[in-house]
């Protein structure tokens, strides 16, 4: 499937390179050409626009920092809806709002191309792999369509149902991820206040029932002082504030959340909207006076599993 992906950041530079690592016939474009060059030696070709990119390819990906930039690359007069014809298909696997991605959908549906949601978790460091997870809210059939390039993305592949149900479920497991951020980084300043090992500390969470995904990735980069892991405040004060809105439009009266966006809001205005999210513990590692630090912990995460075919997940009561 001839394939045009728009927005080569963090995320998408990544995604992107599983595409071309597996040989699939790619046109890549981004606001900095400098950004996709290593693309293009690598046998990429240069979009001159989104509309073009419409024109030529059969599958339209995005892959943006926030839903203004998707609405701009949709519908600028050259852009991609401008260039869409029917049959054709567009993804978005930036991480935006349900209803902001079924107002696009339904501009998409009415030249008679179709529109799925597919939003990545994992990390920069299993993108980079292709081994990160990948939700697609869609019709079944073009869900089947998709699935091979899919499978080249990301190892695990889930089906969620409607155009925009993967959107809600990735904010729904971001604000997970930003909970569990905020709570380790109690953990570790309270096990440093209190004379633990921090070294020792981080495997009697890894070994017990508090282990988690953000902790066997963020906790190791605040121990050891870089906390990049690729994603900042800004981003995590999006994506929460996403889940809360879908929970006000839901009618679910939240009590935690509204807590976190308070925490987030407040670590940004100290420490700027590009910090490093995990940088968030330095809030409470000034209060406390303690620095957070263990010798033997990388500086960044590398995705040490290696790549594997990508396939469907099946939840559970379902052929």
């Amino acid at each position: 499937m001839k394939t045009g992906f728009i927005g080569l950041g963090n995320v998408g530079g990544k995604l992107c390179g599983s595409l071309l690592r597996n040989g699939v016939d790619l046109t890549v474009l981004d606001l900095d050409k400098a950004v996709a060059q290593p693309f293009l030696d690598a046998g990429a070709k240069w979009g001159d626009a989104p509309k073009a990119m419409a024109e030529s390819c059969e599958l339209l990906i995005t892959c943006l920092p926030s839903p203004a930039a998707s609405a701009m690359v949709l519908e600028d007069d050259n852009g991609i809806l401008a260039g869409l014809s029917e049959g054709k298909i567009w993804a978005e696997m930036s991480t935006t709002d349900q209803a902001e991605v079924l107002r696009l959908g339904e501009k998409v549906q009415a030249i008679g191309a179709h529109a799925v949601d597919c939003p990545v978790s994992g990390g920069c460091h299993r993108a980079a792999t292709g081994n990160i997870s990948i939700f697609a809210g869609c019709d079944r059939q073009v869900f089947e369509r998709m699935l091979p390039v899919l499978t080249k993305l990301g190892r695990r592949v889930l089906h969620t149902g409607e155009l925009g149900s993967a959107s809600v479920l990735k904010v729904l497991t971001n604000y997970l991820a930003t909970a569990n951020l905020l709570t380790l980084c109690e953990a570790l300043v309270t096990a440093k206040k209190a004379g633990m090992d921090l070294a020792t500390t981080y495997e009697a969470v890894r070994i017990s029932s508090g282990n988690s995904f953000v902790h066997e990735t963020e906790s190791q980069v605040i121990l050891n002082g870089s906390r990049d892991i690729n994603f900042t405040m800004d981003l995590v004060l999006k994506d929460i504030g996403l889940f809360q809105s879908i929970a006000e439009r839901a009618g679910v009266e939240l009590e935690i959340s509204p807590l976190m966006i308070k925490i987030m809001e407040d670590g940004q205005e100290r420490y700027g909207p590009r910090e490093w999210s995990p940088n968030i513990i330095k809030r409470l590692e000034e209060s406390a006076g303690v620095s957070v630090l263990a010798d033997g912990f990388p500086a960044d995460m590398v995705d040490d599993e290696p790549e594997e075919p990508g396939y469907e997940v099946v939840p559970k009561g379902r052929s």
